[in-house]
């Protein structure tokens, strides 16, 4: 029986791990990083907002626009209340 291979990082964990950057991370380097279409990587970035994360969406000079997480909708209830 052939031995398994353990299996690699999620896509949406690596997709997640990239957001979380101080940078963030571009359409094209979501679609790079997991093979992903550029209109599969927008519709992943929209269940992660209807899931509570919040989304920025930020200008860069060189590689146009970046996202990155925020915060979630919890923390930021979290806040306001204090």
């Amino acid at each position: 029986m052939p031995s398994k291979k353990p299996k690699d990082q999620s896509k949406s964990a690596t997709v997640i791990a990239l957001l979380n950057r101080g940078k963030g991370a571009s359409i094209e380097e979501i679609c790079k990083a997991t093979k992903w279409q550029k209109h599969s990587a927008r519709a992943f970035l929209t269940g992660l907002r209807k899931k509570g994360l919040v989304i920025t969406r930020e200008q860069r000079d060189e590689d146009g626009t970046a996202y990155r997480i925020a915060q979630t909708a919890d923390q930021n209830a979290g806040a306001e209340a204090s």
